[in-house]
């Protein structure tokens, strides 16, 4: 008995070195060369982890991103959400459930999703991130859906890294690398933690990407 557990062990853990490093490497190469999953600018990305809530306890996190700017090697995501109803916030709009992360693959390329400049989400009557009659008048669009990302203005994009060292860690902020994305499927930040002579260093931490969706 014991032996046929110990061989049940191995034989799962084989299975799941594979997947991972043989299967899933494969499978992701072969999507990323297609027109509908490579990676573009406006491409939607599917992620997901494993992370600690509050209670100290393990729980699945989903995120869908956009993908607003590629300059180099430097790929700027903005994440997917809904604003909030005023009088009726629900934790559902800012936090993605499983069921509204399976829905949005599904859904995602025909949703109305509105470029919202950062600035914006601060301005108006009402808590942040509320629809208010500010965001409605400069983005009437948002009639139809709810759905947002923070975008950047159109002149701030595909600039060169800014030489004030007080301005790297904003520029930085949500900016991945391009080779990472393609070569592994990850997440892997550029940041300014830790780097020599105001230069960006790859991070180490990662996410996986679950699917890109143009």
């Amino acid at each position: 008995m014991k032996k046929i557990i110990i061989i049940s062990i191995v034989v799962l853990a084989v299975f799941f070195l594979l997947r991972e490093f043989v299967y899933r490497p494969f499978m992701w190469k072969k999507a990323i060369n297609t027109k509908e999953h490579q990676l573009q600018l406006g491409s939607f990305i599917f992620s997901k982890e494993t992370g600690i809530n509050g209670s100290q306890s393990y729980q699945k996190y989903y995120f869908v991103f956009k993908v607003i700017e590629i300059n180099g090697d430097y790929v700027r995501l903005s994440v997917i959400r809904q604003l909030y109803q005023k009088d009726n916030w629900k934790e559902s709009d800012f936090l993605i459930t499983s069921d509204q992360y399976k829905s949005l693959k599904q859904t995602i390329k025909n949703l109305t999703i509105t470029p919202i400049l950062f600035e914006d989400l601060y301005k108006g009557d009402g808590p942040r991130f509320t629809l208010n009659d500010y965001l409605l008048n400069k983005y009437p669009i948002l009639k139809q859906s709810r759905y947002y990302y923070e975008d950047i203005p159109e002149g701030s994009k595909n600039k060169p890294m800014p030489e004030n060292p007080n301005d790297l860690e904003m520029y930085f902020n949500m900016v991945y690398s391009k080779k990472e994305i393609i070569e592994k499927g990850q997440l892997v930040p550029w940041t300014m933690t830790n780097s020599f002579n105001n230069k960006p260093l790859l991070s180490n931490y990662s996410k996986n990407i679950d699917l890109i969706i143009n």
